[in-house]
């Protein structure tokens, strides 16, 4: 059983940055998938960003060139590095590991507002 723990939401102005951390425990996680997902309020939850276990990238396409996915094998932690954000990025962030189709385990979530 994996346990994922998000941190680093909060309220920026349009044009700033977060940095999202996801702290994992109680598996191997360096042989997982790792993703982030988010929703928004009244809608579905949707793929923002993955990082395979050997480092392949993939992103949503509004947020390709602002938002850089990373991790930390010796940390078991997964990072969403957030540049330039728009209050369209306001919603609940979750961290989630395996299969960015269809994720293993997710964490509580993360509040990201952005005020424009």
């Amino acid at each position: 059983q994996v346990q994922l723990v998000e941190s680093g939401g909060g309220l920026v102005q349009a044009g700033g940055s977060l940095r999202l951390s996801c702290a994992a425990s109680g598996g191997t996680f360096s042989l997982y998938s790792m993703n982030w997902f988010r929703q928004a309020p009244g809608k579905e939850r949707e793929f923002v960003a993955a990082i395979s276990w050997s480092g392949n990238r993939s992103y949503k396409d509004s947020v390709k060139g602002r938002f850089t996915i990373s991790r930390d094998n010796a940390r078991n932690t997964v990072y969403l590095q957030m540049n330039s954000l728009k209050p369209e990025d306001t919603a609940v962030y979750y961290c989630s590991a395996g299969p960015s189709m269809r994720p293993n385990y997710w964490g509580q979530g993360t509040q990201v507002t952005v005020s424009s």
